[in-house]
């Protein structure tokens, strides 16, 4: 299936990524509905990466305007802040449906649609021992197909086979890590963001020495360790977001460059604008 991602991110101010055919969203911060328009009502689940205000305030406008018996937002479980949340929008719009909020554990997968699923997986942004406070995310695509060892056999024999031994006999699970959104979080295993087609990760610093100076409770990564992480893994596309807005792009630009001819990366690499939507990214020009 093509995916169709829409998405706004800059650091401190608001993030959210919205995958049309999916009727998924990540995060939720301000300017969802009014970038989004009536494509917002598309939205079925939502997975908020941690109770940071730029990545939830969102959901306030979107509650008033598309909230919906249906729809369900995503949270990790130890993340108090959303329970509150929820009850304040209870009492705030009481005409409204609610949603359904729902805490999620660690490597929790949740059924979407169609063989997706969600699998969120803790990462080191609010680094709390015993508590979950921060997720990642990755898109999973579910299918079954047929084992090699009964390729060769005809229509007739399949169906005789799977009559007398089952499905679960003569077909194996294939699963794809179609997309896997990193959240707001430090480089911290290579082996988490592996094996995907798309890879969207923040990059809020350009260098590695950025992130070593700041002494901020929640961890973020620079531009230089995602791109040498990206040239050490296997992926088929990388978008970048979550920059400072201290940068301008230019300068943004310029050090994506040398850093994709640094680590000579191969795949298309693309790079949210500051303080503006994105369409459509992935069907955008990359950087490179």
């Amino acid at each position: 299936m093509k995916l169709t991602l829409h998405g706004y991110s800059t650091a401190l101010f608001a993030t959210w990524y919205f995958i049309e055919e999916l009727g998924l969203l990540f995060d939720a911060g301000d300017g969802l509905v009014s970038n989004l328009l009536g494509k917002a009502g598309k939205i079925r689940n939502v997975f908020v990466s941690h109770a940071d205000r730029d990545h939830l305030t969102g959901l306030f406008q979107y509650n008033q305007l598309f909230s919906k018996t249906g729809l369900n937002i995503h949270y990790p479980k130890d993340a108090n802040s959303f329970q509150h949340l929820n009850a304040f929008l209870e009492r705030f719009d009481p005409h409204i449906n609610t949603a359904h909020w729902k805490p999620l554990e660690d490597n929790e997968a949740i059924a979407i649609k169609n063989g997706y699923s969600v699998q969120g997986f803790e990462n080191k942004h609010i680094d709390v021992p015993g508590q979950l406070k921060s997720l990642s995310y990755k898109v999973i695509e579910t299918k079954h197909k047929l084992k090699a060892e009964f390729s060769s056999l005809s229509g007739k024999e399949i169906v005789a086979l799977k009559q007398e031994k089952g499905d679960d006999y003569i077909k194996e699970k294939e699963e794809t890590n179609v997309l896997i959104y990193s959240g707001d979080t430090p480089v911290f295993d290579y082996s988490k963001y592996d094996n995907c087609k798309t890879l969207i990760h923040e990059a809020t610093f350009l260098t590695k020495e950025e992130t070593q100076t700041k002494n901020n409770k929640n961890k973020h990564s620079s531009l230089e360790e995602v791109l040498e992480m990206a040239a050490n893994i296997s992926i088929e596309k990388l978008v970048l977001g979550h920059f400072s807005s201290r940068y301008d792009v230019k300068e943004i630009d310029q050090k994506i460059k040398e850093g994709i001819k640094h680590y000579n990366i191969k795949i298309p690499v693309y790079r949210m604008p500051i303080g503006r939507m994105q369409k459509d990214i992935l069907n955008g020009k990359p950087i490179n």
